[in-house]
Formats: C-alpha cells, sequence, structure tokens
C-alpha cells in the first residue's frame, strides 16, 4: 500500500526516498500494468531480476511476495513466477490503480473507475452530511483555501481536491467508502495530465463545485451534496475521457 497522494506528488517528479524494495514491486508492477510483462507470461528468472534491479535476493522475494498479496503474480516451484489473469488483481489496491497510470488509455477501465467512484462516494457525501463535525468542515475549508491559493502548482491543487474528497469520506462515518480514495487520487492525476491548454479552467470549475459541496455537506443537505457531487464526476468524467 502507499500513501495517498503519492501518484499526484510524482506528477511533478517528486517521489518518496528510494526504497529498494518499493522500487522492485514498482517496476515490475508497472510492467504488469502496462502490458509489457502480459498476463500468462513467465517473469524472468531470481538471478536475472536481481542482476536487472540491484538487490538481494531477499528483497526480490520480499517483492515477489507483496505483489502475490496484490493479485499481479503466481509463484510456483519449477515454474516460476508467472502473471496472473486480471481477474485475480485487487483493483481497490491504490498502488495497482496509480501503475494504471502509467497503462495505455483504457476507455473502458476508465469508465468503470467513474462508475465504482459514484457508487462509493455519493452515499460517503449523503452520509458527510448527516454525520459531519465542526472539525470535518474545518477541514474540507482549510483544502479549498490550499486548492484555491495552489497558483501554478497542479500538484498543490490536485493534493488539495484530493484531501477534501478523503475527507468527505471521513465524515460519513463509514470505513468502506473510504476505499474510493484510490480511485479518486488515479482519476484525478488523469484529469490533470490532460490539455495544459485548459487545465485551469478545469481546475477553477473543480473549485466551485467543491465549494459548493462542503457548503451543503456543513448545513446537513444531503440531497444538494449529492447534487455537487455528481456535477464534479460530471466534470472530471468529461476531462478524463478527453481524446480517449
Amino acid at each position: 500500500m502507499i500513501e495517498a497522494g503519492s501518484l499526484i506528488r510524482s506528477l511533478s517528479g517528486r517521489h518518496a526516498a528510494r526504497n529498494f524494495h518499493n522500487f522492485v514491486i514498482n517496476e515490475i508492477g508497472r510492467a504488469i500494468v502496462s502490458g509489457a510483462s502480459p498476463v500468462g507470461s513467465v517473469l524472468a528468472s531470481d538471478a536475472v531480476m536481481m542482476e536487472r534491479y540491484g538487490v538481494s535476493r531477499t528483497v526480490l522475494r520480499e517483492a515477489i511476495k507483496t505483489l502475490e498479496a496484490k493479485g499481479l503474480v503466481e509463484a510456483r516451484p519449477k515454474v516460476g513466477t508467472r502473471v496472473s489473469p486480471r481477474s485475480r488483481w485487487n483493483y481497490f489496491d491504490s498502488q495497482v490503480l496509480a501503475w494504471h497510470f502509467h497503462a495505455p488509455a483504457d476507455a473502458r477501465f476508465y469508465q468503470n473507475l467513474f462508475a465504482v467512484r459514484e457508487a462509493l462516494e455519493l452515499p460517503a457525501g449523503e452520509g458527510a452530511a448527516r454525520f459531519r463535525t465542526a472539525e470535518h468542515v474545518r477541514i474540507m475549508k482549510y483544502w479549498l483555501h490550499q486548492a484555491s491559493t495552489a497558483g501554478d502548482s497542479d500538484e498543490q491543487f490536485g493534493l488539495a481536491a484530493l484531501e477534501i474528497h478523503a475527507q468527505i469520506a471521513e465524515a460519513s462515518q463509514n470505513t468502506l467508502l473510504r476505499s474510493v480514495v484510490g480511485v479518486i487520487e488515479l482519476l484525478l492525476a488523469l484529469a490533470l495530465t490532460r490539455s495544459s491548454e485548459t487545465v485551469m479552467a478545469y481546475r477553477q470549475a473543480s473549485i466551485a463545485i467543491l465549494e459548493k459541496t462542503v457548503l451543503a455537506i456543513e448545513e446537513g443537505a444531503s440531497d444538494a451534496t449529492r447534487d455537487h457531487l455528481l456535477a464534479c464526476l460530471a466534470l472530471d468524467h468529461a476531462r478524463v475521457m478527453e481524446g480517449v
């Protein structure tokens, strides 16, 4: 699992400090999700991968175990490590989702992401309008300010917007609905890397909708919260699907 916001931070070239275990997981995971290591193929031998990534056998095997836990590979004696069918992948794992940012554009997959986001975030918004506290609202308003003052930084805007969505899920008091955050981060990253000529207009429209959403949550207006979240979904959908 990776920290929320890691994908958006990487858009500006800012990555977490190098960790050999995470480095190997990311290299192999991205290759699988992008199709460079196709489903059903057998990964290179331990010796080859140890030399390729410059890591010990222990680090490599721990990385493979992590990928197995995510459903991406299956290691078998005398067979090797085979890439698992997509039906076994854990798509609610934030790291697996993040690797799809580097995969070829897939309109059907994006549509599925939006369907899942709608199914989870609308109930989260309604729950937030019912159960929000003053502290939840204060945090949302803080991140609204951060989004509004992001200037030329798409990264700052993206992180602030993600925190607002995360706080909505938190305020819903439903732990399961927090799993939507990884889906939203991937969709935000895709939206922010579409046409640079229109990204500021997208950001301004997004902030306007999020302001209305936070106000509706503060007022305890469930129906209005739902409507504003639907508008946010529509805005992001139009942006992500540009040219796909």
